[in-house]
């Protein structure tokens, strides 16, 4: 087996004549290192005069491949990164803002007794009815009602009576004032002629006096009989409300929310527990909680789609009413957002809605093109081949498309979806991506 062995020597340069044996080396001389197989470098040993020869001959066949080989071969180029690119377009996105709530009737109307302690004698509809105004919903019991007005008529008949007896006695009075008067008139005129005595002229004008009195009393005895009958009549008509009161009616259309009302109880006040609690018209209202911070762009007849908990699809109400306030403890604000008539619709049950505040315009770019960093946001655009950051504003953002405010416009080549393997200055091949590229995430 050969061994491959470094052999070094410094060897002259024949400079002139040949070099003499013994001299001294000529002053020009070079330092070899050659590795050589055992058997060449004994070999050369022997021929001390052929070194320099077989030297130079192993340094050309050692390096004239290598130099050959970087004098042949053409300088390769990384190849460049091929990115999809694509130009922000004209888009209008709306502004809009979620909000949640609970289901609430628009005017909640409770409905009891107009008389208290009267027993329950029939309930008539249920929770979920819907009702006319002034339908019966409940009755109560009549039986002490009845027998008050029966003896209301027998009061009314005597009042009467009363009356007529006193007319009697008034026009009874007022003739004994009429025959009292005449006489002393005759009795005045005898008194002329002297046939009648002065005595006997004072008692008839005493008479006279005593039957005016008479009158005057007959008078407030009949004005005091029209007064008891005009009280009893009094009576009459209120338990005449009374009685119709018994029924127990819907003061307005709508849906029974709750019935409350139990056979047999004693009816209070609507104070104490209404029977009956109705929803006016059958009218339902999304109370939405508000974020302080949206309360100033809320307004009347903005259009909103609202979510019931269990519906499949939204329904569309409007805002009706905005509150004048914001909690201090929650931060919260309220909306009323007016809903059409469901019957699905349940008072209590949870709601979401989405309200549409307006809609802006301006330049959009896929969601996916959009990076952030600690500066903000940024996007990566490319010009000439060269990745460009640019800075941008961005604003709402709506079916996988953000809305930049600043930052871009419309010629620019961004990015499609920007990547971490890019850097600012990269040169990449821009390919132009469809339409649809990006804009669902």
């Amino acid at each position: 087996m050969l061994h491959r062995h470094a052999f070094t020597s410094v060897l002259p340069l024949r400079h002139g004549k040949a070099a003499v044996r013994g001299h001294r080396p000529a002053p020009f001389c070079i330092e070899v290192c050659v590795i050589m197989p055992g058997p060449v470098r004994f070999a050369l040993r022997a021929a001390p005069s052929a070194l320099l020869a077989a030297a130079l001959l192993a340094s050309t066949l050692a390096l004239g491949p290598v130099a050959a080989a970087a004098e042949t071969a053409p300088a390769k180029a990384a190849p460049a990164l091929t990115v999809t690119v694509v130009a922000p377009r004209p888009d209008t996105l709306s502004d809009t803002l979620l909000v949640t709530g609970t289901l609430k009737p628009r005017e909640e109307i409770e409905v009891g007794p107009e008389i208290e302690g009267y027993r329950l004698m029939e309930i008539l509809v249920e929770a979920g009815d819907r009702v006319e105004k002034g339908q019966v919903l409940a009755r109560l019991s009549r039986e002490v009602l009845e027998t008050q007005l029966a003896q209301n008529t027998a009061s009314a008949a005597k009042a009467r009576a009363a009356i007529a007896q006193q007319r009697a006695a008034l026009d009874q009075a007022l003739a004994q004032e009429t025959e009292a008067t005449s006489a002393v008139e005759r009795t005045r005129q005898l008194r002329k002629t002297g046939t009648s005595s002065q005595e006997q002229l004072d008692e008839r004008e005493r008479g006279v006096k005593v039957a005016t009195a008479q009158v005057a009393a007959a008078r407030e005895t009949l004005v005091a009989a029209e007064a008891e009958a005009v009280f009893v009549q009094a009576q009459r008509d209120e338990i005449e409300v009374k009685l119709k009161r018994t029924d127990v009616r819907a003061p307005a259309a709508g849906l029974i929310l709750s019935r409350e009302a139990r056979l047999g109880a004693i009816a209070l006040s609507t104070r104490s527990s209404p029977l009956f609690r109705i929803a006016q018209n059958g009218a339902m209202d999304l109370e939405a909680e508000v974020p302080e911070g949206a309360m100033p762009r809320m307004k009347e007849g903005l259009v909103a789609q609202v979510t019931p908990a269990g519906f499949d699809a939204p329904i569309e109400g409007k805002v009706r009413l905005v509150s004048a306030e914001v909690d201090r403890a929650s931060r919260l604000g309220k909306a009323e957002i007016a809903l059409p008539d469901d019957s699905r619709l349940k008072s209590g049950s949870y709601g979401r809605a989405v309200i549409t505040l307006g809609e802006v315009k301006g330049l959009s770019v896929p969601q996916s093109a959009v990076m952030f960093d600690a500066d903000g946001a940024y996007v990566l655009t490319v010009t000439d081949g060269l990745v460009g950051v640019r800075r941008v504003l961005p604003g709402l953002k709506k079916s996988g498309r953000v809305l930049v405010v600043d930052g871009l416009s419309a010629d620019d080549a961004v990015v499609a979806r920007a990547g971490s393997f890019l850097r600012d200055g990269d040169r990449v091949t821009a390919v132009t991506a469809p339409v649809s590229v990006g804009e669902v995430r």
